[in-house]
């Protein structure tokens, strides 16, 4: 029997749904929500991810803003231009759009941008309260995994949960999640002499590393949740980094494309009204 696939379309048009009210509230406080991204440089494969950005928060009522920097622009003044955001009162949140020009690193912007602004969950001091078990603004792609995890509605404490991936976005915040959760959590990275031993004892399984067909359907748990972070461009199809094959052992499997990236996207307008939200005060998300 082939696997369950978890509709992420859906759940993405769920979460939608349930950001109306939210939005609506800031309105009425004052407070809209308000994102900006911040390029530097023109990057042909960002265009659509801009584009559905825009796209996405129209529909939704909240504001957006795209500022376009040089693709020379030096580390100071991408920071000088985060900084006059971080002070903008009428900016609600600030995302930085990658791939980043060599001479700006990313890891130097995290800090730059304010905790409450932070709609990607990257500055240390949100990254920090993920560690502390009490989460505000959370990387989108783990807030996403885990809503793929409650999707499948299979029972975490106790269960074996294999993270194949240790990135600060996606792997490192997602364990932490899982083992909030009281799930037994094991990290697979680049150092892992034998994937398979612990892939094929895995209730729970994420895979977010960006190599296509890594995870065969031999390396996988009878039954297994599979959650197929990756998104890789082979020829001219959209494929993960889980073979096809896996469907006909796993229980539960998120497609690519249609899977994890549309709730992703997703989680981005979520984190975004979450910072308008945590700047008027009023009460943080409550995830279902």
């Amino acid at each position: 029997m082939s696997a369950i696939l978890l509709d992420g379309n859906a759940i993405a048009a769920r979460i939608r749904e349930g950001l109306r009210a939210r939005v609506e509230a800031l309105r009425r406080a004052g407070r809209p929500p308000f994102l900006v991204a911040v390029q530097a440089g023109k990057d042909p494969a960002s265009a659509i991810y801009l584009r559905n950005q825009r796209r996405l928060c129209e529909e939704n009522g909240v504001g957006y803003r795209l500022d376009d920097l040089p693709a020379d622009a030096s580390l100071d003044a991408v920071l000088d231009h985060l900084d006059a955001l971080g002070r903008d009162p009428s900016v609600t949140g600030v995302i930085v759009q990658r791939p980043l020009p060599p001479q700006v690193p990313a890891r130097a912007l995290q800090a730059a941008i304010p905790p409450v602004k932070d709609v990607e969950g990257t500055n240390p001091a949100n990254l920090g309260m993920v560690i502390y078990g009490r989460p505000t603004l959370v990387t989108c792609t783990a807030l996403s995994v885990m809503a793929m995890i409650r999707e499948a509605r299979v029972p975490l404490r106790g269960a074996e949960a294999v993270v194949v991936g240790h990135s600060e976005i996606a792997g490192k915040p997602t364990a932490l999640l899982l083992l909030d959760e009281l799930a037994t959590v094991t990290v697979c990275h680049i150092g892992t002499r034998d994937l398979a031993l612990h892939t094929r004892r895995a209730d729970i399984l994420v895979v977010a590393v960006g190599k296509p067909g890594l995870v065969r359907a031999d390396m996988v748990k009878k039954g297994a949740l599979i959650v197929d972070v990756g998104i890789n461009r082979v020829g001219n199809r959209t494929v993960g980094d889980v073979d096809e094959g896996a469907r006909d052992v796993a229980g539960f499997l998120t497609p690519v494309p249609g899977g994890v990236g549309p709730v992703t996207v997703t989680t981005l307008l979520r984190n975004t009204v979450e910072c308008a939200r945590v700047q008027a005060g009023l009460p943080a998300w409550q995830e279902g």
